[in-house]
């Protein structure tokens, strides 16, 4: 053999770098365990009596603690909830008693008004009877006198009489009507039974015969026929203004004078006709 071999032969192989390498980490790691288990391991085993009888109870408590507060919260939100549901039940039920003592009050006050209504409708009723009663009364009575002439008037030295017709029927009636509420009250609008305003007095006195009339002075002033201040009878109605836009209208009732109601400071009256001359007159009747 040669030389050569034969060293080769005896000679040791070579091991890796990266054999040395990890075999070198891998044993420094586990001495750094040991190392590091050593110097854990006596304050480890004279620790762990304290964590087994310090710290478990205390996490138990804590556990009954969070238990018993939950359930007390759940006992209370219950409580709440059935308190503020009888709330509520007992808000409904006192609206539902208000609603059911206002629908109640309602009806019993539109029962009053109903009663206070018919009540009025039957004492006007009863008025107006009366009133054609003693307008009837006293066109019987006009009817039974004797035709009467008026007092001598001095007229430019002269003496003159002027006869005074009498009223008769249905005319009799309108001026026995008008009559009867001389004193009674002025009201602008008024219909009575009193307190009248001029056409709403000459409208009840045609009324009180059946004979319809308009509300207004302007319409009265056109309801009949037209006739001369000079032939005036009673019950004519006097117009004071144009004739369909008269602002006041009054009753003759004979004698030269009239009823009317006049204004809020005198009321109705009679007066002669010179303490207000008229426009002009109709005659309906």
């Amino acid at each position: 053999m040669s030389p050569i071999r034969h060293r080769g032969r005896h000679r040791k192989p070579r091991r890796p770098r990266t054999n040395t390498l990890l075999r070198g980490g891998v044993l420094s790691g586990i001495v750094g365990t040991v190392a590091v288990t050593g110097a854990a391991s006596p304050a480890t085993a004279a620790e762990q009596p304290k964590e087994s009888t310090a710290e478990l109870p205390v996490f138990s408590g804590v556990l009954t603690t969070s238990a018993a507060t939950a359930a007390e919260a759940t006992q209370t939100w219950a409580g709440d909830a059935e308190l503020a549901a009888t709330r509520a039940d007992a808000q409904d039920r006192a609206l539902a008693d208000a609603r059911r003592v206002a629908a109640q009050q309602r009806t019993e006050q539109e029962e009053a008004e109903r009663q206070a209504a018919a009540e009025r409708a039957r004492a006007a009723a009863d008025a107006r009877a009366e009133e054609a009663a003693r307008a009837e009364a006293a066109a019987q009575e006009a009817a039974a006198e004797p035709q009467q002439a008026e007092e001598p008037q001095e007229s430019g030295g002269e003496v003159t009489t002027l006869a005074a017709p009498a009223a008769s029927g249905s005319a009799a009636a309108v001026v026995a009507f008008a009559q009867s509420h001389v004193g009674d009250g002025y009201t602008m609008g008024g219909t009575g039974p009193g307190s009248w305003d001029c056409s709403g007095l000459v409208q009840a006195a045609y009324a009180s015969v059946g004979v319809p009339l308009p509300r207004v002075s302007g319409a009265q002033s056109t309801a009949g026929t037209q006739v001369s201040l000079d032939a005036l009878q009673p019950g004519d109605i006097l117009y004071w203004g144009g004739a369909g836009s008269a602002y006041h209208v009054a009753i003759y009732v004979g004698g030269g004078q009239f009823v009317g109601a006049q204004n809020a400071s005198t009321g109705v009256v009679q007066r002669d006709l010179s303490y207000d001359p008229p426009t002009g007159a109709v005659r309906v009747l």
